[in-house]
């Protein structure tokens, strides 16, 4: 499995909510509504979620295995901090 693409959109409001990400596997498959939240051990990712009937929020789509898990979590964190360096810095116009 290879992940092929993968769509950083920033979150602008204040909050753990970093941004959400959609990733494409071998260029056939995309999961969309991916989260980058900040945790109080950093940013992790949470997968697409539904609340159930009992209230309980269920992934809709997620990895069988932890290393699929952290091959998937280190790429779309890696996609995260890219996309955070190519923002413009804040111009102050002195006078």
């Amino acid at each position: 499995m290879q992940i092929t693409d993968v769509r950083v959109r920033k979150v602008s409001k204040e909050g753990k909510l970093k941004a959400v990400v959609s990733i494409t596997i071998d260029d056939e498959f995309v999961v969309h509504d991916i989260k980058v939240i900040e945790g109080e051990k950093g940013l992790f990712i949470a997968m697409p979620s539904k609340k159930a009937l009992d209230g309980e929020y269920r992934d809709i789509a997620h990895p069988i295995n932890s290393g699929t898990r952290e091959r998937i979590q280190s790429t779309i964190l890696s996609k995260y901090e890219e996309s955070l360096e190519e923002e413009e810095p804040l111009v102050v116009d002195e006078m």
